[in-house]
């Protein structure tokens, strides 16, 4: 919570003081007390954080600080500023590195931290790099650097294995800073398409999920500098990216279920999160966002419209898909329940492509999506989507998360039937077909996930029967494969299994435009991959 303006004064000048203490030596365990000032919500001191040009460890924290900002704003101000910051930081880092190269063993512990947080700054500025230019060259300097750094934190990794090694006083620091470089590319480099990730092998990168996910596993343990950034990457991992690649099973005690009972149950709990601070909106935006997908999966389409508008004033990360939602809510509702918002969907649909951005040189998959779904509000008549949240929560993978409790999954497919009663009592247009099978893969999901198997394959089948005749849509026809491949595994056929998998991975879209701006694509290959 905010503690107000005169205790965050006299916090602000204990905390400065504290740190200068900290400066006059190398020394972590003090640094680490200074440290839980930021973990403990008191964003507003570590802004105002005094800037040295003498102790690595505070310059890249200060850096980190203004980066995750950035990451968090994606404003060009921001992000100038903590570029020039990180660059900042990795000089002072420079003045600590070994004069030699890694041929010589002998580093001491403060040269051997200097090359940690080298690497760690170099990452950074990569990260920065790719969000601030769209152009070849800055994807080449990114390039080198992620590199360097991904090199350095081998190098280091073999000295901490190596016979010769000998920890000192700070040895849990430099470890877990190793732990943390070493698990981050193994993990992000392991998550990547099968044809990505050989191209990368090929100029010398390797990735090993398991291997990563124990790194930083250990890296979050222990109580060190790092802890806390091991602790959030696994977190962004077992949350968001393991729903998103489709990783459906969990291990017991782990971050998964606990995190989709709060999804489910414990909305409360979000508003808790934004009225722990007050200093960085954007962490309240992220609550936003889980609680826009929360009421999404209870079917309160107008608080998941309220969370929506909430996103799309405050938070500029992506306001194409933020648009989108919005029209897709209140597609569900009746004219009548849509006047107190003061908007309609069709013109909501219709601001979607105007919205569009780019990040790193390359559109928002999702974005991508969302555009390509609105293009039929663009006539003067639009023909209207028939279920477009329920849509876009397959796109994020939402029924691996509503599967686990049947009351949700059956209000969905009360939904989906009504739409489908809705299908068959309007006039044919060129959309019925692909509506139709829309609403087929989504029924025949949600079936599956009810037990109700034989009826989820002829689901699943229907989509595949009208292949030739489905116009735009063509997504539905890799991931129907997808999912019936699934389900004949789920039931021991696994040779029928696999030959629907490896269809699914072959099939070629007829429009170039939608096969690139496909998100459901990159969802297929990534589940292929896992099976």
């Amino acid at each position: 919570m905010s503690l107000g303006p005169e205790k965050e004064a006299a916090v602000l000048d204990l905390f400065i003081y504290g740190f200068f203490f900290a400066w006059q030596r190398f020394n972590l365990h003090l640094w680490m007390q200074r440290l839980t000032v930021f973990t403990d919500n008191l964003f507003l001191c570590c802004l105002f954080l005094h800037r040295t040009k003498d102790s690595m460890y505070h310059a890249l924290t200060y850096a980190t600080i203004l980066e995750m900002q950035a990451m968090m704003t994606f404003d060009p101000e921001h992000i100038l500023a903590a570029g020039n910051t990180m660059k900042e930081a990795q000089g002072v880092c420079q003045r600590f590195r070994k004069k030699s190269t890694f041929t010589n063993r002998n580093f001491t512990e403060e040269e051997l931290h200097a090359e940690v947080c080298y690497a760690e700054c170099l990452l950074q500025r990569a990260a920065l790099t790719f969000l601030q230019d769209e152009n070849m060259i800055s994807f080449i300097k990114g390039g080198i650097k992620v590199r360097n750094s991904y090199q350095t934190y081998k190098e280091l990794h073999m000295i901490l294995q190596s016979s010769t090694y000998v920890s000192g006083d700070n040895h849990g620091h430099f470890q877990g800073g190793v732990k943390l470089g070493v698990g981050a590319f193994n993990l992000m480099i392991s998550m990547l398409p099968t044809r990505t990730l050989r191209l990368l092998e090929f100029v010398g990168f390797s990735g090993n999920k398991e291997f990563g996910l124990q790194q930083l596993t250990e890296g979050s343990a222990g109580q060190t500098f790092r802890s806390f950034l091991c602790n959030m990457l696994l977190l962004c991992y077992h949350t968001f990216m393991s729903f998103i690649l489709g990783e459906r099973e969990f291990k017991p005690g782990g971050l998964s279920p606990e995190f989709i009972k709060g999804n489910l149950d414990a909305v409360s709990r979000f508003e808790e999160c934004c009225e722990a601070q007050q200093q960085w909106k954007q962490f309240h935006h992220m609550c936003y966002w889980e609680l826009m997908w929360c009421f999404t999966y209870k079917r309160h389409w107008k608080m998941a419209y309220f969370y929506a508008d909430l996103l799309s004033k405050e938070n500029a990360w992506s306001k194409a898909t933020y648009a989108y939602m919005k029209g897709a809510y209140l597609s569900m509702l009746t004219k009548e329940e849509c006047q107190p918002f003061g908007e309609c969907e069709v013109m909501l649909f219709r601001q979607v492509h105007g919205l569009k951005q780019k990040i790193a040189g390359k559109s928002l998959p999702t974005e991508k999506f969302a555009i390509r779904k609105a293009r039929r509000y663009l006539s003067e008549n639009p023909i209207t989507l028939p279920a477009p949240p329920l849509e876009m929560m397959y796109i994020w993978n939402g029924y691996t998360v509503i599967g686990k409790h049947k009351d949700l999954t059956e209000g969905m497919l009360k939904t989906l039937d009504d739409a489908q009663v809705k299908l068959d009592s309007s006039p044919r247009t060129e959309f019925s077909i692909d509506d139709q099978c829309l609403v087929s893969l989504l029924r025949g999901l949600c079936l599956k996930h009810l037990g109700h198997q034989e009826e989820a394959e002829h689901y699943f089948t229907l989509v595949l029967c009208n292949e030739t005749q489905i116009k735009f849509d063509h997504y539905l026809v890799p991931n129907a494969l997808l999912e019936h491949g699934l389900l004949c595994l789920e039931q021991g056929r696994k040779e029928e299994g696999i030959k629907l998998l490896e269809t699914a991975g072959k099939v070629k879209c007829t429009d170039k435009e939608q096969l690139e701006d496909q998100f459901a694509t990159y969802y297929v290959n990534w589940q292929h991959d896992w099976v």
